[in-house]
């Protein structure tokens, strides 16, 4: 499954976004180190094609792709060498696929800061210079440990230790791994380093229910979407302790809930931009027990995306038949859109795409 892990300097809310996003429940506290062991939260993506497909196909049960969060405990000034259990934290970010970076941008004075006060930007840089010094150390023991096999003069070896010079100069100079100008070749042969600055990341503005009402440019926010913006990077925002709130409601008390605050939701926007951080795409099944969306790397072939269901699918793959769902919507069922000329009969190597709704026949 995909992973999102949600990090930060400790007391930013990151738990908070986490209860939020996934209504796990996640015990948040007022001191650092609340969270040790990551909480994990199973979400489903948003998709208001799949209620449609439900009636298309006469189906009850939907099931939708789905991504995990990961609420990682926060990292202080030194984790790269071990500081506030730096080591164990900075691991577990190493097994996400992707990273929501949560800045705390709300005053509160009964929550402490663990740098004295509220400033995004150098809290920001905190926890990325202690990620750029992780994959540092990283990058000088990998090339501790591959220098001397270039003795024996092997081209790759060779090659591998350029990229690793290359990187570890980005890195040195205070640069994340991302903008180091190597190819897709030398990214592949250094595939196991698994560098936390490659990483996609999505910074998350932790923002007070009033900031949510009025933004400001002149607030922590405005002055954390201006830099971010010249840099090129992603930011969305979330008043986070309202909506875990709303989280913990259904039906007509959220309704009523949102209609009194004023505030519209965003974690259903901030799921659906996580989804497509990773290069994501959705296809669906709907000739069967139920209808599903899978999630799918762009790019992916038609045997690839029959495998995602099941191996034996793909094995055994024979064809896939393929409509774009506004083509079936509008055809209103398969066998209206069949007789219609409007589904296509595609061989494995078909590139599947966004919203392709597919029924693979296979030999057992």
């Amino acid at each position: 499954m995909l992973k999102v892990g949600i990090i930060g300097l400790p007391n930013v809310g990151k738990s908070t976004v986490f209860n939020a996003l996934s209504a796990a429940g996640a015990k948040v506290s007022n001191y650092p180190f609340c969270t040790v062991e990551p909480n994990l939260g199973v979400v489903a993506v948003p998709d208001a094609r799949l209620e449609k497909l439900g009636r298309i196909f006469h189906q009850q049960k939907i099931v939708p792709a789905t991504i995990e969060f990961v609420d990682i405990a926060g990292l202080v000034r030194g984790a790269s060498k071990g500081e506030g259990l730096g080591n164990q934290f900075l691991h577990h970010i190493r097994e996400v696929d992707a990273i929501l970076h949560v800045v705390r941008c709300f005053p509160a004075e009964h929550i402490a800061h663990i740098e004295g006060a509220v400033d995004p930007l150098r809290d920001m840089e905190v926890v990325n210079l202690e990620l750029i010094l992780s994959d540092l150390a990283r990058v000088e023991k990998w090339l501790e440990e591959t220098k001397p096999k270039a003795r024996s003069g092997d081209k790759a070896v060779v090659k591998e230790i350029e990229a690793l010079e290359k990187l570890h100069a980005v890195l040195d100079a205070g640069h994340s791994a991302k903008t180091a100008a190597l190819k897709e070749e030398a990214w592949a042969s250094l595939g196991d380093l698994n560098l936390l600055t490659r990483k996609p990341v999505i910074y998350l503005a932790n923002i007070s229910e009033d900031e949510a009402r009025s933004p400001s440019l002149d607030s922590a926010r405005g002055k954390l979407q201006a830099y971010l913006t010249q840099q090129g990077e992603m930011l969305v925002e979330m008043a986070g302790k309202l909506e875990a709130d709303l989280a913990e409601l259904e039906g007509e008390e959220r309704q009523e809930f949102i209609a009194e605050i004023g505030v519209k939701p965003v974690g259903k926007e901030i799921i659906q931009a996580c989804y497509k951080l990773l290069g994501l795409i959705t296809f669906f099944t709907g000739v069967g027990a139920e209808v599903h969306s899978w999630a799918i790397p762009a790019g992916t072939t038609a045997r690839e995306a029959a495998g995602k269901i099941h191996s034996d699918i793909a094995r055994g793959f024979i064809r896939a038949e393929v409509i774009p769902f506004a083509e079936l919507e509008k055809a209103g069922s398969w066998d209206a859109a069949r007789q219609a000329g409007a589904i296509r009969l595609e061989g494995k190597d078909t590139i599947i795409h966004e919203g392709d709704v597919c029924y693979f026949r296979f030999s057992v």
